[in-house]
C-alpha cells in the first residue's frame, strides 16, 4: 500500500476510538441518530481528553443553529485565557443506518462506476455517511472537544479490490499537530481495479493505528464486548480476554478453557465442541461454542463483527491493546480514560485483545 504521508506527528497519540454504526444510530431505523447515546459518549470523550474537565464549564464549539433551538449559543468572553490543551485522540465513526442501504441497494461496494445506479449510489452514499459524520463532529463539539471531520474519500484515499491502496494522513496528522481532534467515517471511495467501493471504519482504524501508534484503542459497540456467539442468545458467553499470536491466530485467555467446559457441561441443550480447537485464525470466524459467532445485517456492506475482530487482532498485533466495550456505560468511560490497561479490572465488562509474544503464551 502507497503512504503518501509526508508530515509527521509531534504529539503522542493516546487513543484512537471508533464509535460503532449500531451505537451511535438507531440501526433499524433509516438515518436516524441515537441521540442519547452520542451525547453519553461525547461526554466521557471529553472527560477522557480534558484533564479536570469534569469540573469546568463547558465551552461548546457548535454555533450553528439547531433545530428547535430560538438562537445560537457563543460567548466569547468564557474563552479567554482558558487552556483548550488535551491528549490527543483520534474519532473514527461507522454509519450504522447512515449509508449502509444506500450502498447496498445500489451495489456501490462491488464497484461498476460505469453503471448509473452504482454511480448514483455512490452519490447518495457520500451524503448520507457526511450527514452523519457532521453531526458526530457537532455533538463533540458542543462538548468543547475541537473536532473536525475528515472524510477519506477527500483525502485522497483509495483501494485495490478493496483493499487499501493509498492513504495521504497528511491532513490528519497536520490537525492532530494543530490541537484539533480528526473525526473520520467509513465511505464511499474510488479503487483502482473495480472503479469503487465501501471501506469501513475499522480498516481505517487498523491503518490508522500503524502509522499514530496510540497507547491504546476502544472499540464503543452496541454490545458488552464479543461473545462466543450472538448475545441474545441465552448463556451466551463474555470473552473477556483474547490473545493473539504472531502467526496471526488468537485464542481466549479469560474465561479459561476449564470455566467454559463447565458452562457448556450444564446446557445441556448446547452440542459439545473441541476445545483443543479454540484457537482461531483472524481471518475465519467459526460458528460454534469454543470459537465466536458474528452476525452481519442484511445491508451491511462492511462485513459486520467478523471484520471487526480480524481488524482488531491486526491492530493487536502491532502490540496495542484493543478493548471492545459497550458505548454509554461506565464500562465504557472505564476504557476511554485509560483505566483498564494493564491487568483487567474483574468488575469491569468487555473484550481485550492483546498480543502474546512467541514464547509468553498463556492460553
Amino acid at each position: 500500500m502507497e503512504d503518501t504521508t509526508t508530515l509527521s506527528v509531534t504529539k503522542p497519540i493516546r487513543c484512537i476510538v471508533k464509535l460503532g454504526g449500531a451505537a451511535i444510530t438507531c440501526k433499524n431505523d433509516l438515518e436516524k441518530i441515537n441521540e442519547e447515546n452520542v451525547e453519553i459518549v461525547s461526554s466521557q470523550l471529553r472527560e477522557a481528553m480534558i484533564t479536570g474537565s469534569s469540573s469546568r464549564k463547558v465551552l461548546g464549539m457548535d454555533w450553528s443553529k439547531r433545530p428547535g433551538k430560538s438562537g445560537i449559543s457563543c460567548d466569547a468572553d468564557d474563552f479567554e485565557d482558558q487552556n483548550l490543551d488535551s491528549s490527543s485522540f483520534v474519532v473514527v465513526h461507522g454509519a450504522g443506518s447512515f449509508g449502509h442501504f444506500q450502498a447496498s441497494k445500489s451495489g456501490v461496494h462491488k464497484g461498476g462506476l460505469n453503471k448509473p445506479l452504482v454511480k448514483a449510489g455512490f452519490v447518495a452514499t457520500r451524503i448520507s455517511v457526511t450527514t452523519l459524520n457532521l453531526e458526530i463532529v457537532r455533538a463533540l463539539a458542543r462538548e468543547g472537544i475541537p473536532s473536525i471531520g475528515m472524510s477519506p474519500f477527500s483525502c485522497g484515499w483509495t483501494t485495490s479490490e478493496r483493499n487499501m491502496a493509498s492513504a495521504d494522513l497528511s491532513m490528519v496528522a497536520q490537525a492532530i499537530n494543530s490541537g484539533f481532534v480528526p473525526v473520520l467515517h467509513g465511505d464511499a471511495v474510488l479503487d483502482d481495479l473495480q472503479g469503487c467501493t465501501i471501506l469501513s471504519g475499522d480498516v481505517i482504524i487498523r491503518h490508522l493505528a500503524a502509522y499514530l501508534k496510540p497507547e491504546y484503542v476502544v472499540f464503543l459497540t452496541d454490545v458488552l464486548g464479543v461473545y462466543d456467539r450472538p448475545p441474545s442468545e441465552p448463556n451466551a458467553v463474555l470473552l473477556r480476554e483474547i490473545a493473539v499470536s504472531e502467526d496471526g491466530s488468537w485464542s481466549v485467555v479469560k474465561p479459561t478453557l476449564e470455566d467454559m467446559k463447565k458452562q457448556e457441561s450444564s446446557q445441556s441443550d448446547i452440542p459439545k465442541g473441541d476445545y483443543k480447537s479454540f484457537a482461531v485464525r483472524s481471518t475465519y470466524v467459526f460458528y460454534s461454542l469454543p470459537a465466536v459467532e458474528t452476525t452481519v445485517a442484511a445491508h451491511d456492506t462492511t462485513g459486520g463483527m467478523a471484520t471487526k475482530i480480524s481488524e482488531a487482532a491486526l491492530i493487536a498485533k502491532l502490540g496495542i491493546d484493543v478493548y471492545i466495550v459497550k458505548a454509554a456505560t461506565t464500562h465504557s468511560s472505564r476504557a476511554l480514560s485509560g483505566e483498564v490497561k494493564g491487568a483487567l479490572p474483574e468488575d469491569w465488562l468487555g473484550t481485550v485483545i492483546r498480543f502474546v509474544g512467541k514464547g509468553n503464551r498463556n492460553c
